[in-house]
């Protein structure tokens, strides 16, 4: 029987799977055009390599930078509100970036994902490598011991078979892990070192429990703020935050029923040299009530040094001035109240802002500014240190339309002139107001200005940070892997007897698997012992 012979058309044995017999579907793949399948584990491998993982370690702390350097809103909304102010054409461009809330940010978000995740791929195939390693023997003595870095040789009277038997006594004080012995063998193969990578290791997984642990606090915790006058109180509810920012995943009925007052305020001011007039240390007296039905307590609140109850930190952040101020509207109705001044420098020359909405027949509106220790130098107003030695104020007073009833959100520490008109004197300069404690000055127009004294006010942040434990346990970690990275020298060491004419011929050689060994002393504090239990000497044990 004969067959039809063909000439195969283009294409036929091109396009044939050599396994299936079967021509694949879909378009044809280009000499080294990448599927679908292909390109995912050639992204997986590039994200999972260590050069990635340490350019996304560089990049996390690259971005955190602006969250240092610019003032964020979860930590400090009344120097966030400040610098927008002070910057109105560089405040949209960050809001934009989010530069004002840099780690709830897409782009870091984006970038502390992608590190885990990288951690996560270097580690576990490293840890199966590693567990085949530790569960691995030591190589058996390569051929010609005298080619490794480390070498030396001796002739003894022993023979062969006892000499490897001290070798295995002597290497095992040294704590080398031993080759099992087998029949015919003429060396004896050590190795240790095995921790270094295990530091390796820890440190890596402690880079991701860090990780976890910040990750903890952001989800599980909040943060908040609230500037407290002296003698005036906080309860540990939302309505009494300032501001409050709480994680995706916190809920706000796990808040501690606490409650505390702000009884004094004390601080030490720098009287000499550069610092002259700046604050050199303080602290807040609080007296505080755990929970609703608890006895009072007591604590003296210090920078770094926070009040704790339960899982919530107290922090005492910054401090201020809040001069007490009496304004009386043209009707003679009265509006006594302590103001909240912001510190402009580091003497606490502060800016404030006085509303009155329920001034009448105008609302009433003040700014300016509240210097603690006033003096003029060549004519000009300057405030000389933070202490309140000659508290003073100076505002420009306004009229008309405050605009809080618009519905717009408005800061209390702004104000909006767009329906306000400035008081001026008869002479058409501005209407300055310039008062010390227990001044009255009229407003043009009807009404006047009484400074009555002055307040202390403090800024407190009062967050929970559920993950910080781990966090902290994840840095110690790191450190302890990384020391052992680099003061655990992984090394092996082999040890040959062979007879001859002269004797027995005993080489020792050692390999260091890691750079700065210093396997000439190694090798000799090795042949010393071997000589040395030969002697009867006792043997050194390595460190």
């Amino acid at each position: 029987m004969t067959t039809e012979e063909r000439t195969p058309e283009p294409g036929d044995l091109a396009d044939r799977d050599p396994l299936l017999g079967e021509t694949p579907a879909g378009p044809e793949r280009q000499p080294g055009e990448l599927g679908l399948v292909e390109l995912l584990r050639w992204a997986w491998r590039q994200l999972t390599s260590m050069r990635t993982a340490l350019i996304l370690l560089l990049l996390l702390a690259l971005a955190a930078i602006p969250g240092s350097v610019i003032p964020q809103t979860g930590v400090d909304s009344l120097k966030t509100s400040q610098w927008r102010d002070r910057h109105p054409q560089l405040t949209p461009i960050y809001e934009r970036l989010g530069l004002f809330a840099v780690y709830d940010s897409v782009w870091f978000s984006a970038i502390y994902l992608l590190l885990m995740v990288s951690l996560v791929g270097c580690i576990l195939p490293r840890l199966r490598v590693y567990w085949r390693a530790l569960r691995a023997r030591p190589p058996a003595a390569p051929r010609v011991l005298t080619r490794l870095p480390g070498h030396a040789a001796y002739t003894t009277d022993l023979a062969p078979e006892d000499v490897l038997v001290r070798a295995r006594e002597v290497l095992g004080r040294r704590r080398y892990r031993l080759r099992p012995a087998t029949d015919g063998d003429d060396a004896v193969a050590a190795e240790r070192g095995y921790l270094r990578e295990a530091g390796n290791l820890l440190f890596h997984l402690s880079l991701l429990v860090v990780l976890v642990g910040f990750a903890m606090g952001s989800l599980f915790g909040y943060k908040g703020g609230v500037v407290v006058i002296s003698g005036s109180g906080f309860s540990n509810v939302l309505t009494q935050y300032d501001d409050y920012k709480p994680g995706s995943l916190f809920d706000p009925d796990s808040m501690e029923p606490f409650r505390f007052t702000l009884d004094s305020f004390d601080v030490e001011w720098v009287t000499s040299g550069r610092a002259r007039g700046m604050d050199r240390k303080f602290v807040s007296h609080l007296t505080y009530w755990p929970t609703p039905d608890s006895n009072e307590e007591h604590y003296d609140l210090r920078v770094n040094h926070p009040l704790r109850i339960g899982g919530t930190e107290v922090f005492l952040i910054a401090h201020g001035y809040a001069p007490v101020i009496t304004v009386r509207d043209g009707d003679g109705n009265v509006s006594t109240r302590p103001v909240v001044f912001l510190p402009q420098d580091k003497t606490l020359l502060s800016f404030g802002v006085v509303k009155v909405p329920e001034a009448q027949p105008d609302q009433i509106g003040l700014e300016g500014l509240f210097y603690p220790s006033y003096v003029k130098v060549d004519g000009n107003p300057v405030n000389v240190t933070g202490d309140d030695l000659n508290p003073t104020l100076s505002l420009l007073a306004y009229k008309g339309d405050l605009g809080l009833d618009s519905g717009a959100p408005q800061s209390v520490y702004f104000l909006d002139k767009s329906g306000l008109t400035a008081l001026k004197k008869p002479n058409g300069k501005p209407d300055r107001i310039d008062l010390q404690i227990g001044d009255t000055v009229p407003i043009a127009g009807g009404g006047s200005v009484t400074f009555e004294g002055v307040k202390e006010w403090n800024r407190f942040q009062i967050s929970r940070t559920p993950g910080k434990h781990l966090a902290l346990g994840g840095v110690i970690a790191a450190l302890i892997g990384l020391l052992g990275s680099l003061f655990i020298r992984p090394r092996r060491v082999w040890v040959r007897a062979r007879s001859g004419e002269d004797g027995t011929t005993v080489e020792v050689g050692a390999l260091e698997r890691s750079d700065g060994g210093e396997l000439d002393s190694v090798v000799a504090g090795i042949v010393t012992d071997l000589q040395g239990d030969e002697r009867g000497d006792e043997p050194g044990v390595e460190t």
